[in-house]
């Protein structure tokens, strides 16, 4: 029979698997105290929360969500790591941690309700960033405006300068 307490902590998994972005799950044996300290103070600023759960609660709550069978991830002392609206920033920062510490495995994840293995997860951290997506596409759509701006301006500047070229030989005479 289940305890009062974990059936909070599966609703609790339940609540943060709804509102994530994405879930990341990694293999954090060998990781220092000190280095998982610096592992959430990075994904915490990449606008992500790790956090650790028993595998066993977790099934449970992903049975319960309907959500994609993730069995093969949950094997192991496994840290979640829960990303906001987007998946990318958080991605990339466990990928760059892992660059320094080789004892992080990233396992796989779960993305927009989709299994991701860890392959998937180093191309997710390989995207840009929402920012940077969204700049690129405010850039793409003003082109065209400023190209037609120019253009708009173009007759009245050239008259502009004609008039000011008439002047200037008007008052050197």
């Amino acid at each position: 029979m289940p305890t009062q307490a974990k059936g909070d902590v599966v609703a609790e998994i339940k609540e943060r698997l709804t509102a994530a972005g994405g879930v990341i799950m990694a293999d954090f044996r060998g990781l220092t105290v000190k280095e998982m300290q610096e592992l959430r103070i990075r994904v915490r600023e990449a606008g992500g929360e790790v956090k650790v759960y028993k595998n066993t609660l977790t099934e449970i709550a992903v049975r319960e969500l309907a959500l994609p069978d993730l069995g093969e991830f949950l094997q192991g002392p496994t840290a979640f790591v829960f990303a906001g609206d987007d998946p990318v920033a958080p991605a990339k920062a466990l990928v760059d941690f892992k660059k320094k510490h080789n004892s992080l495995e990233l396992k796989g994840g779960l993305v927009q309700n989709a299994v991701v293995d860890s392959a998937g997860i180093k191309a997710i951290a390989a995207l840009p960033s929402r920012e940077e997506l969204i700049a690129k596409l405010m850039g793409s759509m003003l082109n065209p405006i400023r190209g037609f701006m120019y253009m708009a301006n173009a007759p009245a500047t050239s008259f502009a300068r004609a008039l000011q070229a008439v002047a200037d030989q008007k008052a050197a005479a």
